[in-house]
């Protein structure tokens, strides 16, 4: 090709999109906002986003949830000529999109997608209706976009542009990382040339840098919406009692939508059913339960059927509840973008929503254990992102100054008003001299180390990392030694929300001098910093089947204990023959003032109810009076039955994770005597977890397939499992001792 070729193609390009331009500008877009979507207005940079897409250039939008993204590749791929694709990770959010498009259009085929849930019949109507121009905006999976087919059928389909949504999920630092959106951009380069529009909720520098690399496009104008919600209310709460807290709060909001997130599936059914005997309308939403399970519960919250979803993060994504006014986290989150992005469907509508974190430090231990076999670099990710959220949680500064600051936005207010730090403000510190030291630090390190790493060097400590670099030898070294780790990081934290240091981004977590230190340095001034929280390490519940509980109520305990020790005295009964301690915890935590309420405490039966109940529910009763004790109203606790002093001593060594096979020679017990008397516990109401025993004794698909068998079974009888699941392969103890973990986790 000639040189004078090539230069005429590539100004009838440059005078095409100029002409584009033009009849972009003379577009009156708020016409077709209402003529399409029934709007009157669009919302922040909305309309500038939507030009930019049909003056035909790249675009990348950073925008808050709820501040309505989808419109911006919906109305310019309803305006522009072809069909747009819509690249997005979640079937269920497809089709809500697809399912709202086809709403506002007269015409069905406007809006289709394109992945696993469809059959032959289905992908060839779409294709039809694709290749006939009906469809305007064509969603697929990035899975399904990889597909061969798929691939050779859009080469033969003029695309508008193409849009990916979720665009997060292509960095390894995003909070919901899926390696095959990595695959996107070469896909796009094959099927043929359009522009790209990436769009997400949730991104820091260091994501959107990833973005933009990973789909070239780094000259793509950018469109960065203001990541404060002003209506959203953040609180961080230590996780004591966490279920019977969020009881309370559900009650006292009875009727609102609310969102609980776990870590584990486990907890999300155990939470569920908590709530659900408690009088509140619940259902849970993991990706363990079946797709049509999902969609109705999924459908039911929507519809207001139930008040409450318990979930993981498999919950959300795209889901258009406006009204959602609680989001509780039972666990710690992985990351704060994906804290940011689940609290930020609370208050969509613009009222009142309610954050609410259940934080311990044993949490994040767990977190950093999961990560533990997965390769290095994947871990190194990991452990900076638990980082972030550790510092959020401790941290006594304002929780909105420190979010809006992790996404690189500076929050000038002193006090937001709509945190528990600045309604409940902590002490604070003169931290001058200690932010002179670290920034005299950073610089003494070359800028080349973290935060843990510049703590050690500050404190004196010789660490592997401090020693390899021989950094103790530095004179430095300990100068900061009069204070703690916990202080070190509290100055780090701030002094990164000041500006004074930042993150290096390609190398994330890695601390350098911050643009305000010269100002700073050239001029010191004081500079007050809060000290961070600091939360007692406790258990998170109750348990009623009886042990110790974080929520004892002390004082009443010693005061039944005293009664139950002039009872017996009277009756000349051992103490325990009248109610044993467990017993009297469980009326210390829940405060039982009827004779039904005294019958669902453990270990506590309508006789013994009837013959000394009375005198303990009258204390009980006067102690609650007198001291204004908020009852946790219907906390039903099953009743859990007489058990012998054998019993007690075997789920007290169970409690110590004590191995069954030593816990039944030291009864004097044979194995099998010892299931026995395992199943007459857990037969009796009672709770055991021998979860330790069975992950060092069985095979863990053993265990799930033995587990899941008695899930579908009609009855129990072993030799009927032994059966079914085949004598060869299991062992009759094996398949008693996972029914006895079955009928504890599902049946008490």
């Amino acid at each position: 090709m000639s040189i004078t070729t090539e230069a005429s193609r590539t100004e009838a390009s440059f005078t095409f999109r100029n002409l584009i331009a033009t009849m972009t500008e003379q577009l009156d877009l708020s016409a077709e906002l209402k003529k399409h979507f029934g709007f009157d207005s669009f919302k922040g940079n909305q309309e500038a986003i939507i030009r930019n897409i049909l003056d035909g250039n790249d675009t990348f939008v950073l925008m808050p949830t709820g501040g309505g993204k989808s419109l911006c590749y919906q109305l310019p791929a309803l305006i522009r000529p072809g069909t747009a694709i819509i690249i997005s990770p979640l079937i269920a959010l497809m089709k809500n999109q697809v399912d709202a498009m086809r709403g506002y259009s007269e015409e069905n085929g406007i809006a289709h997608f394109l992945n696993s849930s469809l059959n032959k019949g289905a992908i060839n109507q779409v294709r039809e209706d694709v290749l006939a121009g009906r469809t305007k905006l064509l969603y697929v999976a990035p899975e399904s976009l990889t597909k061969e087919e798929n691939v050779a059928f859009l080469k033969q389909v003029r695309i508008s542009f193409f849009a990916v949504d979720e665009a997060h999920c292509i960095s390894e630092w995003g909070h919901d990382f899926r390696p095959e959106y990595r695959r996107i951009r070469p896909i796009i380069n094959e099927i043929g040339n359009a522009p790209v529009i990436a769009l997400t909720a949730t991104a820091t520098p260091k994501v959107q840098h990833d973005i933009q690399k990973n789909l070239g496009m780094l000259d793509a104008k950018v469109f960065k919406s203001s990541f404060n919600r002003t209506n959203l209310f953040y609180e961080v709460r230590p996780k004591v009692n966490a279920t019977r807290e969020i009881i309370k709060i559900l009650k006292a909001n009875s009727g609102k939508s609310a969102i609980i997130y776990c870590l584990s599936r486990k907890k999300v059914e155990e939470l569920a059913e908590m709530l659900v005997v408690n009088g509140i309308k619940a259902l849970p939403y993991h990706a363990g339960l079946d797709a049509a399970t999902r969609a109705k519960n999924q459908d039911r919250f929507l519809m207001e059927d139930i008040d409450v979803i318990c979930a993981t993060i498999a919950f959300g994504m795209g889901i258009d509840k406006p009204d959602v006014r609680i989001v509780i986290h039972y666990d710690i989150p992985k990351s704060l973008e994906g804290y940011y992005q689940e609290t930020g469907r609370a208050g969509r509508d613009g009222g009142e929503g309610r954050c609410i974190t259940f934080y311990s430090y044993k949490d994040i231990q767990k977190l950093e254990k999961f990560m533990q076999g997965k390769p290095l670099a994947e871990q190194e990710i990991g452990k900076q992102l638990i980082s972030e959220t550790v510092a959020y949680a401790e941290s006594a500064i304002c929780r909105r100054k420190i979010l809006l600051n992790y996404f690189g936005e500076k929050y000038e207010e002193d006090n937001c008003g709509a945190c528990d730090n600045c309604l409940n403000p902590r002490e604070q510190f003169e931290a001058k001299d200690a932010v002179l030291l670290l920034l005299e630090a950073v610089r003494e390190l070359k800028e080349k180390f973290k935060a843990e790493h510049l703590v050690a060097f500050l404190t004196g400590k010789v660490t592997a990392s401090v020693k390899a670099y021989k950094h103790h030898e530095n004179e430095l070294f300990g100068k900061g030694d009069e204070h703690d780790d916990k202080y070190w990081m509290a100055v780090i934290r701030q002094a990164l929300v000041a500006g004074l240091i930042s993150k290096e981004i390609e190398n994330y977590g890695v601390i350098k001098i911050g643009e305000a230190a010269a100002d700073f340095e050239a001029h010191p001034h004081s500079l007050m910093f809060t000290k961070d929280h600091e939360y007692d390490e406790a258990d998170d519940e109750v348990t009623p089947s009886g042990g110790g509980t974080t929520a004892l109520d002390t004082e009443l305990f010693a005061i039944l204990k005293n009664l139950r020790k002039q009872i017996s005295a009277r009756l000349k009964l051992p103490p325990f023959v009248i109610f044993q301690d467990p017993s009297l915890e469980a009326m210390a935590t829940y405060y039982p003032v009827t004779m039904d309420e005294l019958q669902n405490i453990p270990g506590v039966g309508a006789g013994k109810a009837a013959k000394y109940g009375k005198e303990f529910l009258a204390q009980i009763a006067r102690h609650v009076e007198e001291n204004e004790i908020e009852r946790p109203m219907d906390m039903v606790v099953k009743t859990v039955a007489n058990k012998s002093k054998n019993k007690i001593a075997i789920i007290q060594g169970i409690d110590r994770k004590i191995p069954l096979d030593e816990l039944a020679e030291s009864k004097g017990l044979t194995m099998e005597e010892l299931i026995k008397e395992l199943e007459s516990i857990v037969y009796s109401g009672t709770k055991v977890n021998i979860d330790y025993f069975l992950e060092d004794t069985m095979d863990e698909d053993h265990i799930e397939d033995i587990f899941e068998y008695f899930k579908e079974a009609e009855n129990d009888e072993i030799h009927i499992a032994l059966d079914e699941l085949g004598e060869d392969e299991y062992s009759e103890n094996d398949v008693r001792l996972v029914r006895i973990k079955f009928i504890s986790e599902l049946g008490n």
